[in-house]
């Protein structure tokens, strides 16, 4: 029998999970993380979030790991992690359909001054002088840093929305309606082509900074960033200065260096930002563990998986 060890959401949630699983995939044994008295030899497969470092080492028969959420980083930061052992991230229809729901809510607010009537809310301010002029959804053009499974879906999505949409990745991708740029060389030319900017890059080595003053100051005015990506992606500093010396009209943020947002960022009462509390795609606990058992019985016919995490790549 196949077995299953669960870390998510505290040792609370274990039970509800339990329960999913065991429907889902009765044949599957599913172990608390926490329960002191399993048997670390016997598990197949992990399921888990924030492993601490050092424990799955203890599983030799384990044949991979499965995210939690769509990253990985927070597993791979284990020292101790096995080699070749596959990482899967979190896929499925739930978890991409959650992303576009929340990147078109996103790119609208932006593009109808959300943060500055917030604003305004929060200090009980009619906020109609000065209003700039309203901007259409076929006037706009939304770029797509990362056309991976995630953005790839965004950027259709938007489509249908009906905003011109550009998308940049490492490497060239073909979708009806959607240009698509690739590579260093042509960065400067996706970013002078978009007026909202959606990052849903993976961090790596490469990624790692990537939102710079110099980046924003390519887009079309007025600009906007969305990142749903990582936070270490944006460089804060510079999107603070950009923020307030005009380079950067406004911002929806999900994701940052450090979570949750510490008290003192200047972040959170910054007028032109949106912020959320990483919760961009967060697919139901259902939709989840069904992803895992259909990745478990993929595993198990000797099949290959999608969104196997790739060390060459980063992600």
């Amino acid at each position: 029998m196949l077995s299953l060890i669960v870390k998510a959401g505290g040792p609370g949630s274990f039970v509800v999970w339990q329960t999913i699983f065991n429907r889902l995939m009765p044949e599957l044994t599913v172990i608390d993380w926490h329960d002191k008295t399993a048997d670390l030899a016997s598990i197949d497969y992990a399921f888990v979030w924030q492993p601490e470092p050092g424990r799955l080492a203890q599983m030799p028969r384990l044949k991979a790991i499965l995210s939690v959420a769509a990253g990985v980083d927070h597993i791979l930061t284990d020292p101790d992690l096995p080699a070749n052992l596959p990482v899967i991230r979190m896929g499925g229809e739930d978890t991409a359909a959650q992303m576009q729901d929340y990147v078109r809510w996103a790119v609208f607010s932006l593009l109808r001054e959300a943060p500055r009537w917030h604003s305004a809310q929060h200090k009980q301010i009619w906020a109609r002088q000065g209003v700039p002029p309203v901007r259409l959804s076929s006037e706009t053009p939304v770029g797509i840093m990362g056309l991976g499974a995630l953005g790839s879906a965004v950027a259709q999505s938007l489509v249908q929305a009906g905003f011109p949409v550009v998308g940049w990745s490492q490497h060239k991708k073909s979708y009806d309606h959607i240009t698509s740029y690739a590579g260093t060389a042509e960065l400067e030319t996706f970013l002078r082509s978009c007026s909202i900017l959606v990052c849903l890059l993976p961090e790596t080595s490469l990624t790692r900074g990537i939102i710079t003053c110099d980046v924003l100051k390519q887009l079309q005015k007025p600009a906007g960033l969305i990142n749903v990506g990582r936070g270490r992606l944006v460089v804060t500093s510079d999107l603070l200065r950009a923020l307030d010396d005009g380079t950067l009209h406004n911002a929806v943020l999900d994701v940052f260096e450090h979570e949750p947002l510490p008290a003192e960022s200047p972040l959170w009462s910054h007028p032109g930002v949106l912020i959320t509390p990483h919760v961009a795609s967060e697919a139901s606990r259902t939709a989840r563990a069904g992803y895992v058992v259909g990745v478990i019985r993929a595993f198990e016919r000797g099949e290959d998986v999608p969104l196997r995490y790739d060390p060459q790549k980063g992600y």
